[in-house]
């Protein structure tokens, strides 16, 4: 470009050169030259060629810029042009694959789909497999660890699972009853006797427990066997002077055939019926308080003894049951009392200790409960019927301070009997998902004393010797809050009532004294029993290995108890639960309180005519589960 321009300048130059010389050559020729001096030199002719020459060139690079522009431009647009045929030919090429894809698939599905519709039910059925593949991977990886950490052991068909805790615990009592972690509520002494005055402060292993649970399954049942036991006993050498040797006591042993029409039978010693459950009418799941007192607490509605049981599942949220379970009259309380016989000391040769009491049964006693559920609460209503009989002596001695009108002779005895019994209700309520539980329970009838925790006297005795049962029951309400996984807390409020029942023996009073010629009365709880003494200290018995040591019993106090009470509360704390099991500590703090009927005390000594027991207790706990 820049040499094309330097021609065509060489060009208009050398033309303008011959035109100016062909213009001065006609001037020479036609005039003759003159010589003068100008004022202003003007331009020469070459001058002015030059300039519009340069102007020229100006012009013409313009329009080589726009020139070279265009050609860049059309450079740029002609290789965009060359990608786009290159994608438009990509697109088709694609397309034309597409189509023969498109028609190969046709090919193979067919017209209808029917191709597409086995292959998704060849997916289906591979999901499934799959599902079914990681179901059973997940339920062999399961199995490794139940065969490296067994929740059971497999013997010859059935699974044993056992159970148990080993525990260290103490009690510490503001007044002294002479026993280990098990309270006798009813034995509370009175201030100013020498247990009352007295503290006392015991530590044991012996509520210790071992359990085991047996279980093999049949197509229509599921059989079963449950053993448990501790060592809340205490044989004729027992001691805590050094080996501390107490014997295994049976809490529970029982079989059972449940069967998958809802039917259960079990045999065996057990919980009464009359326990409150936490879950349908089955054994081991009982509502037991979380005391670490064994005795539980005061109202508390229970047995444990020999039954045979039935129950039926009606459903998911009702059951019924019934059974028979081993009687026994607790006591015959009140004072001066006809010469009756109801029980007697254990034969040793029938397997029965010779130092307790054991009374003559006429028939075993008979329950029938009736349990219902919802998702927020348990509730049941019972019944209980009992059986009670004694043989009367009527020339049998008369009351102390009375005078004997005949010969005293077992002339003329015969055999008295009666029936008694009560109804009861337990309600358990559960809040916020079962982290709260609130419960009530009561027990009322005649002669049904002894189920309830203080054993409170079953009946008393008519002048004529027949047994009038007392009147009288039993009430707890309890709270428990399941506050974390690893901290409970729990409070108990309870108590047992047992109703007066006295008369007049038909004895008069004839030793010499203020009550002489008065009349004599009997039976449980009379006006006139002697309570000035409950409240006086007096001089310990001769113990068994000599000298007066050994606290006894105040003398002139024949209090009869009227209602007993109790509260308490308390936490178990869990330092660790799982697959190892369970280590956990425990607090119980208990009050009780021992009311009697009104008797004859003596006021001018500042003695009240109704004696009153309290007693303060702590108790302290540390368990060892076995893993569950």
């Amino acid at each position: 470009m820049h040499r094309f321009r330097r021609m065509v300048a060489g060009l208009v130059l050398a033309s303008c050169v011959v035109a100016q010389a062909q213009s001065g050559t006609d001037q020479a020729s036609d005039k003759p030259t003159k010589t003068k001096t100008a004022k202003a030199k003007a331009p020469t002719q070459e001058e002015i060629l030059l300039e519009q020459l340069n102007e020229k060139f100006q012009k013409l690079d313009q329009l080589n810029s726009k020139l070279n522009d265009l050609e860049q431009k059309y450079e740029a647009l002609q290789q965009r042009m060359a990608a786009r045929d290159g994608e438009l030919e990509q697109a088709r090429k694609d397309a034309a694959d597409a189509k023969q894809k498109l028609e190969a698939t046709q090919a193979v599905i067919g017209t209808d789909g029917s191709a597409v519709t086995t292959l998704q039910s060849d997916v289906a059925n591979l999901k499934t497999e799959s599902s079914s593949l990681s179901s059973q991977v997940q339920a062999g990886q399961q199995e490794t660890k139940k065969l490296e950490n067994p929740d059971t052991i497999h013997y010859k068909g059935i699974d044993l699972k056992p159970g148990g805790f080993l525990a260290a615990e103490t009690v510490d009592r503001q007044r002294a009853i002479g026993g280990d972690v098990n309270t006798q509520f009813s034995g509370i002494p009175f201030a100013g006797t020498t247990a009352g005055e007295l503290s006392e402060f015991n530590a044991s292993g012996r509520q210790s427990r071992i359990s085991l649970l047996a279980e093999g399954k049949l197509p229509s049942a599921t059989l079963r066997g449950y053993f448990e036991a501790d060592f809340l006993s205490a044989g004729t050498t027992s001691n805590d002077n050094q080996s501390n040797s107490y014997p295994l006591r049976l809490r529970q042993a029982w079989a059972q055939a449940e069967l998958n029409s809802g039917w259960m039978l079990t045999g065996g010693q057990m919980w009464s019926l009359a326990t409150e459950y936490r879950h349908g009418l089955s054994n081991n799941a009982e509502a037991v308080p979380l005391t670490i007192d064994s005795q539980y607490n005061v109202g508390f509605t229970w047995e444990r003894q020999y039954g045979f049981r039935v129950v039926k599942r009606l459903s998911d949220k009702f059951w019924i049951g019934g059974s028979v379970e081993e009687p026994q009259t607790l006591n015959i309380g009140g004072h001066n009392l006809p010469t009756i016989a109801y029980q007697e000391t254990g034969n040793s040769g029938g397997l029965y200790n010779p130092t307790a009491n054991y009374s003559f049964n006429e028939a075993p006693d008979l329950l029938a409960k009736a349990a219902y559920e919802t998702n927020w609460g348990h509730f049941e209503l019972f019944g209980v019927a009992r059986f009670f009989r004694d043989r009367v002596y009527p020339n049998g001695p008369a009351p102390a301070g009375a005078s004997q009108p005949v010969t005293t002779s077992a002339l003329g005895a015969y055999t008295t009997k009666t029936d008694g019994g009560g109804v009861g209700a337990n309600a358990r309520v559960w809040l916020f998902a079962k982290q709260l539980e609130i419960g009530a329970h009561i027990l009322a009838g005649n002669g049904i004393g002894r189920y309830s925790s203080a054993q409170l006297p079953d009946a008393t005795a008519h002048p004529d010797g027949s047994l009038e049962l007392l009147t009288g029951g039993s009430a707890l309400g309890s709270v428990e809050w399941h506050a974390t996984r690893r901290l409970d807390l729990y409070a108990y409020y309870g108590g047992e009532y047992a109703k007066r029942a006295w008369y007049n023996t038909g004895y008069t009073v004839t030793t010499a004294g203020p009550t002489l010629g008065q009349p004599i009365l009997g039976g449980y709880g009379a006006p006139t029993n002697n309570v000035a003494g409950c409240y006086v200290e007096v001089l310990p018995v001769t113990s068994p290995n000599g000298g007066g040591n050994v606290a006894s019993s105040p003398s002139n106090c024949n209090a009869d108890n009227r209602n007993i009470q109790e509260g308490t509360f308390g936490y178990w704390f869990r330092f660790y639960r799982g697959t190892r099991g369970t280590l956990q500590q425990g607090f119980q703090y208990s009050y009780a309180e021992r009311r009697t009927w009104q008797g004859i005390g003596n006021p001018a000594a500042g003695l009240t005519n109704s004696p009153k027991a309290i007693d303060n207790m702590f108790f302290t706990s540390f368990r060892y589960y076995l893993p569950q």
